[in-house]
């Protein structure tokens, strides 16, 4: 399918409304991503704000939910495909081992108990780094102990591919002039905190289908093992 490129922080969201899906990286789908879909000149830019930049603009918005919801990998969902994705995703085990469910778990109600958090308010609250929080790493099942920490990015990361969270915003760093600076930082929220209570009246099998249907549409020629792979 012919697209046009995206030029604003508008374009990204009115193209992720059209789509109902749309990763922010290339996926094996050729030109279904922002970043085959953003002209070069803005993908990196000193002069002019581009994809990098609109993120949080197009979150704040309230009509996409973004994470790493792709392969791992960063993306948007339309509110009108999220609730199938949500349907299909969390119909998967949280993890398939029992001492890894529990960390995603406890990570998951820390979020939900504060409604939202940064890297670095979970690692406070948790106290996955030695000595500090409410809860020790010794503590916590199949973890290392002494100096070595609890990464929080995997966790996280499938936390999101199953839309157990999103990300709500990103924060910047304030120089002394008042300008932010260098790379967000992301802020964690569950679906349901940031958009309401999210149903589809169908089973999790007919949620795939549905948005398997919907990409086979957009992307006629795709191979089908791509597309799988996107919905996960």
């Amino acid at each position: 399918m012919k697209i046009s490129l995206i030029q604003s922080s508008m374009d990204m969201e009115q193209r992720a409304l059209d789509l109902g899906f749309l990763p922010f990286f290339p996926c094996g789908i050729p030109g279904f991503s922002i970043q085959e879909m953003t002209p070069r000149h803005l993908w990196f830019s000193d002069e002019e704000e581009g994809p990098w930049e609109w993120k949080g603009p197009v979150i704040r918005e309230g009509h996409c939910a973004y994470g790493k919801i792709f392969n791992k990998k960063a993306g948007y969902v339309s509110l009108e495909w999220l609730p199938d994705l949500m349907n299909y995703r969390r119909s998967k085990p949280l993890a398939y081992n029992e001492d890894i469910a529990v960390l995603d778990d406890i990570v998951l109600q820390a979020i939900e108990g504060e409604g939202s958090a940064t890297i670095k308010e979970l690692r406070q609250m948790l106290g996955f780094a030695k000595g500090r929080g409410k809860r020790r790493s010794e503590d916590l099942p199949g973890t290392a102990t002494d100096n070595e920490k609890i990464s929080l990015e995997p966790i996280l990361t499938r936390l999101m591919m199953q839309l157990r969270i999103v990300i709500a915003d990103f924060e910047y760093n304030i120089d002394r002039h008042g300008n932010p600076y260098g790379w967000g930082i992301a802020r964690y929220s569950t679906p349901e905190t940031l958009y309401g209570k999210l149903h589809a009246d169908c089973s999790p099998e007919e949620s795939f289908q549905l948005i398997f249907q919907h990409l086979k549409s957009l992307f006629p020629y795709a191979p089908e093992q791509k597309l799988l792979k996107l919905i996960g």
